[in-house]
């Protein structure tokens, strides 16, 4: 079956939003089965929305329409449709008396302008907001099925994972589609693709990679008549990537570099401290993400300066002999976080501002130092991008390194 995803709103065409939506529906369609051959986004326009609609239905078969569902006059979404099929819009009362014990729930009145989002046709089901008052349409005519949700990626999302996808499920019968991905660092996309390039022309399971802030991904999608059958065909093709990637998966699904470290830390009953200069405490921000972090998170400093680290014990000249980004100073960085805070280990992370190319170090470099008292390296790494980039990816490439030394090392002293 070939599916079509049209976004609705003016705002995405003027650049003011992101189209996260397509992005989104886009991943999920192929854990359907589904095929995804046709991606429009159209304005805030009735003829140009009934113009891409006919288009649609010309040739797909499912067409997913986000977007335009909203209380404003801007929003006619559900005027476009009603006039492409057809058919008229009356206001459905059971969705407005939702509406208006929703605002009470909240302290408010209902302003008049909520009551058009109860507005239905009569071909389409209404498919319930659990956290906003714009219901999405489920309509089924002429062997095609319509099917509008929300733009709000919060509101869309919950609605897609809730109510539209267990229903299209039903449609598609007769399998489980079944996924998991895979997450790498330390790679190149391209360097991924050709590792891996011999199972991407396969079809069952299918692999697909990713461009992602924290590595590159690998999706892995079987499709079998139970899911049993499914997950098997999953692990052989994980086993095989595994295989030839090992060194650099540090995660699958929902895992993140943090809890991942987090946890590790957790069962061998360490502690850490970090240390930062120039990352503005981007290193203990995403180390506290982790829910537990209190039970081995024992504190950060971040240095704005070089003459900032003499206050926390990293001698002047230390610094003046090696320059401040350098493996010598992120190693006593780490050794002077772990002794402030008595941790079990220091860490730390520096990198090299744009006036230090002068000293023959290039701007993108970053040090990381490691101390678990018995044990204390440093690693070299390049961070490119602007600002915020480079600064993510340093995180990213700290806790990685952490991440593998703490598997190396096994339970410190």
């Amino acid at each position: 079956m070939k599916a079509e995803i049209i976004t609705v709103g003016t705002e995405l065409l003027l650049g003011e939003i992101t189209d996260t939506n397509s992005a989104y529906l886009a991943s999920e369609l192929p854990l359907l089965g589904l095929d995804l051959h046709f991606i429009s986004t159209v304005g805030d326009n009735q003829k140009r929305i009934i113009d891409t609609l006919r288009l649609a239905w010309q040739r797909s078969d499912i067409i997913i329409i986000t977007g335009g569902l909203g209380p404003t006059q801007d929003d006619i979404t559900r005027e476009a449709i009603a006039e492409f099929l057809g058919e008229e819009l009356t206001i459905d009362t059971s969705l407005v008396k939702r509406f208006e014990e929703l605002f009470r729930r909240y302290g408010m009145e209902m302003p008049q302008s909520n009551i058009k989002q109860a507005a239905v046709i009569p071909s389409a089901k209404v498919i319930s907001n659990p956290r906003g008052t714009a219901p999405g349409w489920w309509i089924e005519r002429d062997n095609r099925v319509v099917i509008t949700m929300p733009g709000p990626p919060g509101e869309m999302q919950l609605m897609w994972t809730r109510e539209v996808f267990p229903r299209l499920q039903q449609i598609v019968g007769g399998h489980v589609i079944v996924s998991r991905t895979i997450k790498t660092f330390g790679l190149t996309e391209a360097e991924v693709d050709e590792k891996v390039s011999k199972f991407l022309s396969m079809t069952n399971p299918t692999l697909a990679t990713y461009a992602k802030r924290d590595g590159i991904y690998l999706r892995i999608t079987a499709k079998a008549a139970s899911e049993s059958e499914a997950r098997k065909l999953i692990d052989q093709r994980e086993a095989d990537i595994r295989g030839m990637l090992e060194n650099y998966i540090w995660g699958i699904d929902s895992d993140t570099l943090e809890n991942v470290v987090g946890s590790l830390l957790v069962a061998r009953g360490l502690t850490i401290a970090t240390m930062e200069l120039y990352t503005g405490g981007s290193l203990a921000n995403v180390i506290t993400n982790a829910p537990d972090c209190s039970s081995y998170f024992k504190g950060g400093v971040v240095a704005s300066t070089e003459e900032t680290m003499g206050a926390f014990g990293v001698a002047a000249k230390l610094v003046a002999r090696h320059g401040t980004a350098s493996p010598e100073v992120a190693e006593a960085m780490a050794t002077s976080a772990r002794n402030m805070m008595g941790a079990s280990i220091g860490f730390s992370l520096v990198g090299v501002k744009g006036t230090e190319e002068a000293q023959g170090r290039t701007t993108g470099v970053i040090f990381i130092g490691f101390d678990n008292g018995r044990n204390r390296q440093s690693f070299q790494r390049r961070s490119i991008g602007n600002r915020f980039q480079a600064r993510q990816r340093a995180v990213i490439s700290a806790l990685f390194e952490l991440r593998r030394v703490l598997l190396e090392e096994g339970t410190c002293t």
